[in-house]
């Protein structure tokens, strides 16, 4: 997984990862040389992790918490309370979980204005690994995604559906993307360079 995000030169750049799961990108990125890294994931075991995580590391300050998931609009959704940490990399958190179901709680869903609004950074990078969540920020988002310098996603055809170039021609406007990698209709990681 690393060696995907290699490709972008965070030093000195403010870095929003989406999908922080455990922090482990989040340190990686500070490891690396990143400004600030707004640390995004929306279920409260990975991100009771992602905070543990960054007090080792002694990143408080660097590193910016924020227990949300991200999409193309904002509300609420309710993820599982009671999913353990490795099955968490494999879910995606989308619209469909609006109502209550016992044992799960409600997270709040955040649009990257919200974000841009509520949280002093440079749009520099945006890191999404949220297991579909990337198909809804770049089909419904698309203006603000569009404030960011480089892009670097994992997409998920195999969870969302939709061929991964819906996305790439919108992102075609703005940007230069090519594969990372070993990339499949289904699965695989695109880094895309603003070119406007």
């Amino acid at each position: 997984m690393y060696d995907a995000y290699s490709v972008v030169d965070v030093r000195n750049r403010d870095v929003v990862d989406v999908g922080a799961f455990v922090g482990d990108t989040a340190v990686y990125f500070i490891k690396r040389g990143a400004h600030k890294v707004l640390a995004i994931e929306p279920h409260p075991r990975a991100f009771n992790e992602l905070i543990r995580n960054i007090r080792i590391n002694g990143l408080q300050g660097r590193v910016v918490p924020i227990n949300a998931a991200l999409g193309g609009r904002q509300g609420f959704i309710y993820v599982p309370e009671d999913l353990d940490v490795g099955n968490i990399m494999s879910t995606y958190f989308g619209y469909e979980y609006t109502r209550y179901v016992p044992g799960y709680v409600k997270v709040r869903v955040m649009a990257l204005g919200e974000l841009v609004k509520e949280y002093e950074f440079s749009p520099d990078v945006l890191k999404m690994n949220c297991e579909g969540c990337e198909y809804d920020v770049i089909l419904n988002d698309y203006g603000h995604v569009r404030l960011f310098n480089e892009l670097i996603f994992e997409y998920h055809r195999w969870i969302t559906g939709i061929p991964v170039d819906a996305i790439l021609s919108i992102l075609s406007r703005d940007y230069y993307c090519e594969p990372i990698g070993l990339a499949t209709e289904d699965y695989g990681y695109v880094h895309c360079s603003k070119t406007t």
